[in-house]
């Protein structure tokens, strides 16, 4: 939103110190009136003796140097004040600068406010928080768009193999190709549930339950079987009762990134993925071979 322009806070804080000098010099000037020249008679008395001068020779002889002062103490509190309100600002202008970079998206920069607890340090301290935060969130978003784009292609993937075999076997069963599609479609919006909840896992939000690996490798293990078929790999699976821990949706995604892999990094033809889970002391055991060449890690 436009402004017009304005003064500036230093500015109105030079003006206000030079002000209060001003008020206290004055005031100064009053007392000197108030509680010395007004008890002072207005012509000098001739007596004999010393010289006793008059309220007008005081003020004559006072006045000019008075007006002096005053210039010099507005002088002194506008330079002064100028100076102060700098030394005090000093923090808000970092805070500025701060401010219009992460306007600009520097949300990695940070105040780092030295000195002892006070306003300033308060505010930027809380300042460097809400950078904190906002970059946190801004990675967050980021994961997940990566994430998404990457881990949506393998359904993505299995709906047009399933589509392809369709239009090639035109007398192939209906049914079954609805199935697997709803079937696809639902694993699709599970992804995108899990994908939301790997997003959050830096929180803690991770919701751990129990789950059988055997069921969850038979399960990808049939999503990806079109996939399979397609590029004339064959699957073959020892699913043994192998108890575990942890999020259904995301251990499902992990399996089937692994048996992705498998099949799409194999033999061009005739090959072979094997998928076999165990159990151990406590934890269950997930393995998934190929016959494909070794990869580096």
């Amino acid at each position: 939103m436009a402004r017009s322009p304005g003064l500036s806070v230093r500015l109105k804080l030079t003006l206000s110190y030079a002000g209060l000098v001003i008020l206290v010099g004055g005031l100064l000037l009053a007392v000197v009136w108030v509680f010395l020249l007004r008890y002072v008679p207005e012509v000098a008395a001739r007596t004999p003796g010393p010289f006793s001068p008059g309220r007008e020779d005081l003020v004559r002889a006072f006045a000019p140097r008075a007006a002096w002062a005053m210039v010099i103490l507005v002088a002194v509190g506008l330079l002064g004040g100028w100076l102060l309100a700098g030394r005090m600002l000093a923090p808000l202008s970092r805070l500025t600068d701060a401010t219009r970079l992460a306007a600009k998206g520097s949300l990695s920069h940070r105040v780092n406010l030295p000195g002892r607890q006070d306003e300033f340090r308060e505010l930027a301290d809380s300042f460097d928080t809400m950078l904190a935060r906002l970059e946190s969130h801004v990675a967050e978003q980021r994961r997940f768009a990566a994430n998404a784009s990457h881990e949506l292609r393998t359904p993505l993937a299995i709906s047009q193999t399933l589509l392809d075999v369709a239009h090639h076997d035109p007398d192939r069963d209906t049914e079954e190709l609805i199935e697997r599609l709803r079937a696809v479609n639902t694993r699709a919006i599970d992804l995108t549930e899990a994908l939301l909840v790997l997003s959050r896992a830096d929180q803690r939000s991770f919701t751990r339950e129990p789950v059988d690996l055997s069921l969850i490798a038979e399960e990808a293990v049939e999503s990806l079987l079109p996939l399979a078929e397609s590029r004339g790999i064959t699957l073959e699976t020892s699913a043994d009762s192998a108890p575990a821990h942890g999020s259904p949706a995301l251990l499902l995604q992990l399996t089937t990134n692994l048996l992705h892999n498998a099949i799409v990094h194999n033999l061009p033809e005739h090959g072979t993925v094997q998928v076999s889970t165990t159990s151990g002391e406590g934890h269950g055991i997930l393995t998934v071979e190929n016959s494909g060449e070794r990869l580096s890690p």
